[in-house]
């Protein structure tokens, strides 16, 4: 399409396909994406025209006969949004890249702080499970939610890296001027088996936790009593 012609680098298309019917709209990238992500709740400066096409590469307009039967609706802003919202938007390959770098990175966060290895009972290195999902050539969708492509991931890297799953128990005892402070930080970590607030103001509270997790709780809880609560591992 040269009519309104932009560098590809500053638009890009957004597909939808209904009944083999084809609807697209030209968007600027970065504000498409932002608004595909909740970062913007309006179309505007988001759209590069009005107009919905049928094929925007040879700038045939869609329809307005189509536009009714499938979207109920001639407005072409309203049109827009649902193939926004609902339509598969071409990312262009910077924003790829960066998406699929943050996926990656939750990714080897979330195996970091749900497994261990099963010889140390420690959690692999950030950089160790980065190498080993370059080596079983692990694909992710820069869409998909971290948890739910981690599932699949962590199957593969079995086959090079031993992962467990393991719950550790904890039991906190947290001195009375600093019970607040920490019994929040705690509510924030992990499952509380029980607490108990004792006679002189402080509070004990047994909690369970994967064990990736183990030095970023202590780090937390003494970060939020100054090195003052006393912590068990119960075995």
């Amino acid at each position: 399409m040269r009519d309104g012609y932009m560098p590809e680098s500053k638009m890009t298309v957004v597909k939808l396909v209904i009944e083999g019917n084809k609807f697209e709209i030209l968007v600027k990238p970065d504000l498409a994406l932002d608004y595909r992500l909740g970062k913007r709740n309006d179309l505007t400066n988001i759209l590069i025209s009005d107009e919905v096409y049928s094929d925007a590469n040879k700038g045939s307009r869609a329809s307005s006969d189509k536009l009714s039967k499938y979207f109920k609706t001639n407005d072409s802003g309203e049109v827009a949004r649902q193939i926004l919202l609902n339509g598969e938007l071409s990312l262009t390959t910077e924003q790829r890249r960066k998406m699929v770098d943050e996926k990656r990175r939750q990714i080897i966060d979330y195996i970091s702080k749900s497994f261990v290895d099963p010889k140390t009972h420690l959690p692999h290195p950030p950089l160790r499970i980065q190498s080993a999902m370059e080596d079983v050539r692990v694909s992710i969708d820069p869409f998909k939610k971290a948890e739910e492509q981690a599932k699949s991931i962590i199957d593969a890297l079995r086959k090079v890296l031993p992962l467990k799953s393991e719950i550790l128990q904890l039991t906190v005892t947290i001195p009375a001027n600093h019970s607040a402070q920490g019994y929040s930080a705690l509510k924030s970590i992990g499952n509380f088996k029980s607490d108990e607030w004792l006679a002189d103001g402080s509070v004990r509270v047994t909690l369970e936790a994967n064990a990736g997790m183990k030095g970023k709780i202590i780090e937390k809880i003494g970060s939020a009593t100054r090195g003052t609560a006393q912590i068990r591992e119960d075995l």
